[in-house]
């Protein structure tokens, strides 16, 4: 990531990493469970992309989390 990147997206990427290396399930069956591309993941996970609230609210389903969970330990 960029020095302009964000950091929340930052924060989203290694938290959303983190759940679905708890869960022990891959990009591509995280993917498949949220109805989402297995590269788009990956992309997210990297903090490539700006993520949609609909897209957050499809993987917090496919990983039975929180959304919130996503952003623990932001700071402003």
């Amino acid at each position: 990531m960029g020095r302009g990147d964000s950091n929340l997206r930052a924060i989203l990427a290694k938290n959303l990493r983190q759940l679905r290396n708890e869960q022990q399930i891959s990009q591509e069956a995280l993917a498949d469970n949220a109805g989402l591309h297995r590269t788009y993941v990956g992309s997210i996970e990297r903090g490539e992309r700006n993520i949609s609230v609909d897209n957050i609210e499809k993987l917090a389903r496919a990983l039975k989390c929180d959304p919130s969970r996503f952003f623990a330990g932001w700071r402003r």
